[in-house]
């Protein structure tokens, strides 16, 4: 990440005020959700955004879904979607990332889970799958920080984006926490969410 000064801030939706520079944006996000992660309040949140997400799912039915296994700090998809056997109405598959080398781009792709414990870890060294490769139908997105136009701002490897171009056509869902909604400025590289969910609401663009 840079180590150049705080750029000029601006203001949220939520009052909060964020660094315009991404990279700090992307600290400052991180600080604000390992602080908050911390207390009691985000056990309640996660349970909150899972009831939500349920019914949701139901409406889409997707054939496929797309999950990722979860970093600190995120919404934990797998392991709510496992404990909801979601898997016995739906196929679901783990995103599988490469770094970029000799091979080419850094790039990524989704493979068929089958809600064990996984044995295997992609290039970024996240947890993965070791099945066919599958696209979903419809792809939950972990999202650092998200704006009320329905974009999201990630760790800054662009696997999610770059994936998503290549696939215009899959319905996205960006989970989030209600206090990492940032205003930043949209890159052309940047893709928007179908529609974020927050523990609060849903955030439909």
């Amino acid at each position: 990440m840079s180590d150049s000064p705080m750029a000029p801030e601006a203001a949220g939706t939520s009052g909060k005020t964020w660094p315009h520079e991404r990279s700090e944006l992307r600290r400052a996000l991180l600080a604000r959700r390992r602080e908050w992660w911390a207390g009691a309040e985000a056990r309640l949140a996660a349970d909150k955004l899972g009831e939500q997400l349920l019914p949701l799912l139901r409406q889409l039915e997707p054939l496929t879904l797309g999950l990722y296994w979860p970093l600190e700090g995120e919404f934990n998809a797998a392991a709510w979607a496992a404990t909801h056997e979601l898997g016995g109405e739906m196929q679901l598959a783990l995103p599988f990332a490469r770094k970029a080398g000799d091979r080419g781009p850094a790039s990524m792709e989704f493979r068929r889970w089958d809600g064990r414990e996984p044995a295997v870890k992609d290039e970024c060294g996240i947890p993965s799958a070791t099945g066919p490769v599958l696209v979903p139908e419809v792809l939950l997105v972990p999202c650092l920080g998200y704006t009320r136009e329905g974009f999201r701002l990630g760790y800054g490897g662009g696997y999610f984006d770059r994936w998503l171009e290549a696939h215009p056509g899959v319905t996205t869902i960006g989970l989030a926490w209600s206090c990492c909604e940032a205003a930043f400025e949209v890159q052309p590289h940047d893709q928007a969410m179908t529609v974020v969910l927050t523990e609060r609401e849903l955030v439909a663009p």
